[in-house]
């Protein structure tokens, strides 16, 4: 795997199979870095991973073009396995990469509008919603101030940003009052939600990874205390529950479906009535060590991604994109 940073005395191999992640120096999460050794074992020097911070792209005589910071040309791959968080993810920078990578024929697991649907919790919200999905009572706005929009909010509500991950800028407020002293002090970099606080579910989320729509691993995760979300980063607790409810399992595949994503985790909250809720889905999901069935099953997807696309031709954009 090739993972340094800066110009090149070599020009790259060719690869049939990238990882695409965030720039130096991000370090790669453990989930990412267990994908990254086994896609790289499976297609040796055929895989690469490239840092966002590494690619120039453009137009040379009429072709788009890839380019290292060191002048060379860089063929497109194959199939690109893209691990950069949709949530950091912005649009005239790393957004333009991904979709040069899809129009020069690359295919993207997942595709560039399936990660912008999920970098935003409303936008979330409204495909899932549209597909007839269950999802708890939410409320944003667009220029509105949040002393009006607070107005219109029922409490106890959690208040989230609409872009935000591992359970950052997520709190419960349980009356009015506390909506109305925020309203004043909460940035507005991006815009809040006011969501549903389904009770019942209070510090438990169940995560179902999605792969091509089959649950590959399921896990139940718990907060520590009486915090409101569940993350480990935040001292939570991790049980692994594979085919334990099935009812949430199949809510989780329709919910990647809705969405269009081709792996996904999906973080079910648990209802009153026994049911489920979508509470979010993550395009660039994460998922415990002992998970083991998550990695062979995006391995798998990705080998037969690279299979069903044939010996197409390298370089240049000379490969259509696959279209679904």
């Amino acid at each position: 795997m090739k993972t340094a940073v800066g110009t090149r005395s070599v020009i790259p191999e060719p690869a049939d199979v990238w990882m695409l992640v965030r720039e130096h120096p991000t370090v790669l999460g453990n989930a990412t870095q267990a994908l990254a050794t086994a896609l790289a074992a499976a297609h040796g020097p055929r895989f690469a991973v490239w840092h966002t911070d590494e690619l120039l792209f453009g137009v040379a005589d009429g072709r788009l073009v890839l380019r290292t910071l060191g002048g060379a040309d860089v063929p497109a791959p194959q199939v690109v396995c893209v691990r950069q968080m949709p949530g950091s993810m912005r649009d005239h920078r790393e957004v333009t990469l991904v979709r040069h990578l899809e129009r020069m024929g690359s295919r993207l697991l997942n595709r560039p509008d399936a990660h912008l649907s999920c970098r935003n919790k409303i936008w979330q919200m409204q495909e899932l919603a549209a597909a007839g999905l269950p999802v708890p009572d939410t409320l944003s706005y667009a220029t509105a101030p949040l002393e009006g929009v607070v107005r219109n909010v029922a409490a106890p509500c959690v208040v989230k940003a609409v872009r935000g991950t591992k359970g950052r800028q997520v709190f419960l407020a349980p009356d009015q009052r506390l909506l109305r002293d925020l309203a004043g002090s909460l940035t507005q970099e991006v815009p809040f939600l006011f969501q549903e606080h389904v009770a019942t579910s209070h510090g438990r989320t169940l995560r179902v990874v999605v792969v091509e729509g089959e649950p590959v691993g399921a896990v139940l995760h718990t907060s520590g205390g009486d915090a409101l979300a569940a993350n480990i980063g935040n001292g939570g607790s991790a049980t692994l529950c594979p085919g334990r409810y099935p009812a949430a399992e199949r809510l989780a595949v329709e919910a990647a479906t809705a969405l269009g994503l081709d792996i996904a985790g999906v973080d079910l909250l648990l209802t009153a009535d026994d049911g489920y809720t979508v509470c979010e889905v993550n395009a660039v999901p994460g998922w415990r060590p002992a998970m083991t069935t998550v990695v062979p099953a995006v391995t798998a997807c990705i080998a037969r991604h690279l299979a069903a696309r044939g010996p197409a031709a390298r370089g240049g954009g000379t490969a259509r994109p696959e279209r679904a």
